[in-house]
């Protein structure tokens, strides 16, 4: 039974920094495409970044030059750098994981519960 579990979220100022982790359990990070999404109040949840299993990233408009995308493959782990927060990215973070080696979404997905980011002053 594959597991995600996110953490790292919490409370930062505009400008701040954040790393949001999402250990793996039943599956690897490495073996397969990863991503993070995020949820804003009242909003649909939206596509953050990926990265295959070739190690290929992609990130949305948004974040592109202030997040990084990550993973330790010892630790099964995925990490998603946040720097230069601002409040729009306000959001619950959710891990997935994809069952490809390349992230399109499928019937074999996974995702994890999300961890809340609250960026204000």
């Amino acid at each position: 039974q594959v597991q995600l579990v996110e953490s790292g979220g919490g409370l930062v100022q505009p400008g701040g920094s954040l790393r949001l982790s999402c250990v793996a359990s039943g599956s690897s990070v490495s073996d397969n495409a990863m991503g993070w999404f995020r949820q804003a109040p009242g909003k649909e949840r939206e596509l953050v970044a990926t990265i295959s299993s070739t190690g290929s990233t992609n990130y949305a408009g948004s974040v592109r030059g202030r997040f990084t995308i990550s993973r330790d493959k010892a630790k099964n782990t995925l990490y998603l750098q946040m720097n230069s927060l601002k409040p729009e990215d306000t959001a619950v973070y959710y891990c997935r994981l994809y069952g490809s080696i390349y992230p399109i979404p499928g019937a074999k997905d996974y995702w994890g519960k999300g961890t809340l980011v609250t960026v204000s002053s």
